[in-house]
């Protein structure tokens, strides 16, 4: 029985390649995403108690890509969990070990290798946001001081590329004290701030994505998400 074309046309793009000769999906499972989403909520409101502020600023559907600081560990997390939408974060490769490998993959992140153009994740990453998803990225590349000084490309690609906006997220109050119980966490039920700014467009309008445009970009955000995490730091007093 031949599909309706119209119900086909309607259904999420998937990008495919032959493994093995079989078809495997490019694209990271929503279904896991929704998942990760609950057990973050379920984990970080029950060590930690966030407050967030802002989440109405997130689109509500369409491709969208937060920008979130990255100054500990717990921070992709605390996103994942007090974020209005699922997301599929970049992930680097380092971090899918043993078990937590299966894992990551079933909740749909996905593992990007950073010593080079890691072209599967960038296959899924815009994968992500051609099917209308909401994709996660630390745009300093790796954990550090968590306060945008130092932007690679990555993210300027991606938001010019699909042309999804990107909301700055400001992770507070992660790395202020070490826990009694677990000393590389922070102490459970302390505060963490999460802090959504207002979306907005990386490129110049132009659709150019030269190296020039790139660069361009990347200043243009950097920018936008240093002003937003002064931001958000006066208005929680952290």
């Amino acid at each position: 029985m031949r599909r309706d074309p119209r119900r086909r046309a309607a259904e999420p793009r998937r990008r495919h390649r032959e493994a093995g000769g079989a078809q495997v999906s490019e694209t990271p499972s929503p279904k896991g995403a929704a998942l990760g989403r609950r057990i973050g909520i379920g984990l970080m409101y029950g060590l930690w108690k966030p407050r967030v502020l802002g989440a109405w600023r997130v689109p509500a559907s369409g491709p969208v890509i937060l920008a979130v600081n990255h100054a500990h560990n717990i921070d992709g997390p605390m996103v994942m969990g007090t974020a209005p939408r699922p997301l599929h974060f970049l992930i680097k490769k380092e971090a899918y070990v043993g078990p937590l490998g299966p894992f990551l993959d079933g909740i749909g992140q996905v593992k990007v290798d950073r010593t080079g153009a890691d072209r599967g994740a960038i296959s899924k990453a815009l994968a992500v946001l051609d099917n209308g998803g909401a994709l996660g990225i630390f745009p300093e590349g790796t954990r550090g001081e968590g306060d945008f000084a130092s932007l690679r490309a990555g993210l300027a690609y991606f938001a010019v590329r699909s042309g999804a906006p990107v909301v700055p997220v400001a992770v507070l109050g992660s790395t202020e004290r070490q826990g009694r119980l677990v000393r590389g966490l922070p102490p459970f039920k302390s505060r963490v701030d999460v802090v959504f700014g207002s979306a907005f467009d990386a490129g110049d309008g132009t659709g150019r994505r030269t190296r020039t445009a790139l660069d361009e970009a990347t200043a243009r955000i950097q920018s936008r998400l240093t002003t937003h995490l002064a931001d958000a730091k006066r208005l929680t007093g952290r």
